[in-house]
């Protein structure tokens, strides 16, 4: 197959998904190229398609923050990488560590510096992360987003610690996520979910316990009495506005409620005060840096985690993929692999 990238049109649907011939690109001196064998779709992927992103996608760009490849050229003034060498890139450009910054946001791979949906990438050296050995190309196509993000969301500012519980609620990607890194953090996950298929495979996953929304549309007095009224330290919200009333009265004294879920209110829903009954904190994060890349890495491979994966495309079914992404309702990554 010869080497093709994607290219995005937002505003276009799924017909806004272009194909065209690639040639390799040449690596500016602190650039990296790799070929690329697996990427990645995530929800903010689609917010691009559609426009809903904060950060508005460049027309024509190439899309896709997550993915894995082999570095094939370097720059001549690259240090990060070495010819051969399994990498990713981390979410922000140039976001290595310490406090996040505005101008910092606005670089992103697959909204306005191309990304992964090709045969080729051309990544910044600042923005190099090596994979976990242990990884298949597939899994290690998944951690930059979703991964990385649960991960910012449990460890900052104060680390989930043993004996501490975390509820984490949905069941998307990073929702898993946090069940894993959770568990690897020695505390206790309590899960909601919106069926029962999904709840048997939260506990195989390493939940605690599943609270399925579905039977118990009252969730939040579910996690109250299996935490003996305490509620939980941390809550990992995954879906968004429609499910925080009850994360804030599912938690406890002084608990971190962390917002990651982009999800809206219906209209003529109404919207109970989050800071109406128990003092504790909320916060909205966006992804994480490098560091916490870096970080998330070693903790993986230290406990053998193996990322959740629902299905792979090949790459010229990756308008496939995409459309398996928004209607499939998919458990797990929905990762396209190269050729």
């Amino acid at each position: 197959m010869n080497a093709i990238a994607y290219h995005l049109d937002p505003l276009r649907g799924l017909e806004g998904l272009t194909t065209r011939a690639q040639e390799v690109p040449e690596p500016g001196p602190n650039q990296v190229v790799i070929r690329v064998r697996a990427a990645s779709i995530n929800r903010r992927d689609l917010m691009l398609m559609e426009g809903t992103y904060p950060l508005p996608a460049t027309p024509g760009i190439i899309p896709l923050s997550d993915g894995v490849g082999e570095v094939i050229a370097v720059g001549d003034q690259v240090t990060r990488a070495a010819l051969g060498d399994r990498v990713t890139a981390s979410y922000f450009v140039r976001w290595i560590d310490g406090p996040q910054r505005l101008a910092q946001v606005a670089e992103q791979y697959g909204a306005n510096f191309n990304g992964m949906l090709a045969t080729y990438a051309l990544i910044e050296q600042d923005s190099v992360v090596h994979v976990p050995e242990h990884l298949t190309d597939a899994e290690a196509a998944t951690l930059t987003c979703a991964g990385v993000v649960a991960w910012a969301a449990l460890t900052k500012p104060q680390p989930v610690g043993p004996g501490e519980t975390v509820l984490t609620v949905g069941s998307g990607t990073v929702a898993l996520y946090g069940v894993q890194h959770a568990k690897m953090l020695g505390a206790r996950v309590i899960s909601i979910t919106s069926g029962p298929d999904k709840a048997e495979r939260l506990r195989k996953l390493g939940a605690d316990e599943v609270v399925d929304r579905s039977r118990t549309p009252d969730w939040d007095e579910a996690v109250l009495e299996l935490t003996e009224g305490h509620g939980v330290e941390h809550v990992l919200e995954a879906v968004g506005l429609p499910t925080l009333s009850k994360s804030v009265r599912s938690a406890g004294y002084n608990a971190m409620i962390t917002m990651i879920g982009a999800t809206q209110m219906s209209e003529g829903r109404p919207f109970e005060n989050p800071f109406v009954g128990p003092y504790l904190g909320i916060r909205r994060i966006a992804v994480g840096s490098r560091t916490d890349f870096e970080a998330m890495n070693r903790a993986i491979t230290e406990h053998r985690l193996h990322p959740v994966i629902d299905r792979t495309f090949p790459l010229d079914q990756a308008v496939e993929a995409y459309r398996y992404f928004r209607d499939g309702n998919p458990f797990g990554k929905v990762v396209v692999t190269m050729p």
